[in-house]
């Protein structure tokens, strides 16, 4: 017999499984209405009223397509970089907190699949392996744009995870923990830390678009370029899950944006509302999916209005810029957490 604790995470799961892939799929919807509004056109219109069932007819044309395999390709490599560049995108959800705990029974529980101490390195972790996903799709393909594409992702995620580490670990030398739970728990009883780490939110900010390959740093796909880039051979639903990977990492950058540096689910004056246990706590998750979706349009907003770098701008920002800045911030936040602890007296 299953505990109410097993059934509460299995049920869990499955939530944060439908929810992200809901949001990834009606994503691309929202990202044609928007390239359509800041370029004066319509958008999708046909399927189903103002196009809202877009995503659907996508899907379904994604399901009944016909399946093509290069001969030359190697098939199990090409048919596994599709699977784990989707499985790790969609790995990365579970140690997010999405609400406020919920009461059933008597008992409390968190709408969070899991509070690991180390859950910014995890998060570290399973970015760094989505990359293989697209290094082995690139390269079984036997094609030369789609090699020239996985190496220039991997190339452009090893650069920007310098920056995005070091960014990191000021911030987790301000909240004195590696839990995200922890860190949005601590935005409560005071500032969001967009506050106390102003520069290291915006080095954060530009390397999560390096490393979800979104515009201006979609080198990997450029189209002028390399056709489509690593996936320029895949067709049918091995296209289908690189294309929709990119949306679910968009989705959970922006929930992790969210959580890190404004509050997460905590809003101001949240406790004087008059509201408590399960009322709160489901106002906190619908503040917490606004903060995440305002992200979402942002990433959208910043592709349809700056155009792609070159290469070795990519490469400059990455190095020169990027990690000089993370390293005096960490450097300010070492000093400015010294000052507090009283070590210079």
């Amino acid at each position: 017999m299953l505990s109410p604790e097993i059934i509460y995470k299995i049920i869990l799961i499955l939530a944060v499984f439908t929810v992200t892939l809901v949001v990834a799929m009606w994503s691309t919807y929202a990202e044609r209405k928007v390239a359509a509004v800041l370029q004066d056109r319509l958008g999708p219109n046909r399927a189903g009223p103002w196009g809202f069932f877009q995503p659907v007819a996508d899907g379904l044309k994604m399901f009944t397509k016909e399946e093509f395999i290069p001969g030359t390709a190697d098939k199990q490599l090409f048919i596994l970089g599709p699977c784990l560049a989707m499985l790790t995108a969609l790995m990365t959800g579970v140690v997010i907190p999405w609400g406020g705990d919920l009461t059933f029974g008597g008992h409390s529980y968190k709408l969070q699949i899991t509070d690991i101490n180390i859950g910014i390195l995890y998060l570290l972790g399973v970015v760094s392996v989505g990359v293989y996903g697209i290094m082995i799709g690139g390269w079984s393909s036997n094609n030369k744009y789609s090699l020239i594409g996985a190496l220039r992702a991997s190339s452009q995620m090893i650069s920007y995870e310098i920056a995005m580490g070091l960014a990191l670990i000021s911030l987790v030398m301000m909240t004195g923990t590696l839990s995200l739970g922890e860190i949005v728990h601590q935005q409560d009883a005071g500032w969001a830390n967009i506050v106390y780490q102003p520069l290291g939110f915006l080095i954060f900010i530009i390397c999560a678009f390096a490393e979800t390959n979104r515009a201006p740093f979609d080198l990997p796909e450029t189209e002028s370029e390399l056709i489509g880039g690593y996936h320029t051979e895949y067709s049918s639903m091995k296209l289908g899950f690189f294309l929709f990977a990119e949306y679910i990492n968009m989705f959970i950058s922006s929930a992790i944006i969210a959580s890190l540096y404004f509050g997460g689910y905590n809003f101001p004056f949240q406790h004087s509302l008059g509201l408590e246990g399960n009322a709160l706590s489901l106002v906190q998750t619908f503040v917490f999916f606004c903060k995440v979706f305002f992200f979402i349009f942002f990433y959208m907003w910043v592709r349809w209005t700056i155009p792609r770098f070159r290469y070795d701008q990519l490469m400059n920002l990455g190095w020169k810029t990027l990690i000089p800045l993370a390293i005096l911030n960490l450097f300010i936040t070492g000093i400015v957490i010294g000052f507090r602890n009283g070590f210079f007296q």
